[in-house]
């Protein structure tokens, strides 16, 4: 039994079963690999949520499994690895097979693609950095970045600052906080929660809209 085992064992508020056990494990045998390894899935499977693993990480560092600086660098390391990752799909998906999916899609357009590009080509930056500091967004924003092709370097180093700065937050809280590290998370649930209900909302009024312009287009 490892040490962070035998403290999560000991400790009231200490992870020890479901994702929260599962990420203890992980870096219990994996150390520091395993914390990147945990929070680049984030990327992945969004049901995974950073919010979560990260405050652990910093709990992790807390009881000297590994240290600080080394949990702030490998969960960064891991945001950004899964975010490359994701960019690298999108840019050999690729332009065509995008525009061959909003012409074929029911209710989309490829105007609406364009006018996503034109608003990615003037805004994308602020979009990378910032959309890493947002549950469900952190995920979807390197696809489209590939698919535009955005200079990789800046992508890269928006993605690294953004990722940082959220990181940061949740490790030096969750070290902090120690046994109670789940204090933050709900907090961090309640946020992410208002961003799905957000998205839901406008996913609704864009079906309701286009949905009533059918008739109108099917005249034209």
């Amino acid at each position: 039994m490892t040490l962070l085992t035998a403290l999560a064992q000991e400790t009231a508020n200490a992870p020890d079963s479901g994702l929260a056990g599962w990420t203890v494990q992980l870096m219990d045998d994996l150390g520091l690999f395993g914390a990147a390894l945990a929070v680049s899935l984030d990327n992945f499977f969004p049901p995974i949520p950073s919010e979560i693993i990260l405050p652990l990480a910093g709990f992790a560092a807390s009881q000297g499994t590994f240290s600080l600086a080394g949990a702030l660098i490998a969960t960064t390391v891991g945001s950004v690895f899964g975010a490359c990752v994701l960019y690298w799909l999108g840019a050999i998906f690729g332009r065509e097979r995008a525009v061959w999916i909003f012409d074929k899609t029911p209710l989309l357009k490829v105007s609406d693609l364009e006018r996503t590009e034109a608003w990615f080509a003037k805004h994308g930056g602020k979009a990378v950095f910032f959309g890493r500091m947002v549950p469900i967004f952190r995920s979807l924003i390197s696809i489209p970045a590939g698919v535009e092709r955005m200079s990789f370097t800046a992508f890269f180093l928006l993605t690294a600052a953004g990722s940082a700065i959220w990181n940061s937050i949740f490790v030096v809280a969750g070290y902090r906080l120690g046994e109670n590290w789940d204090d933050v998370e709900p907090y961090a649930s309640l946020f992410q929660k208002l961003v799905i209900g957000a998205v839901l909302v406008v996913i609704c009024v864009f079906v309701v809209v286009r949905v009533r312009q059918l008739p109108r287009r099917r005249r034209a």
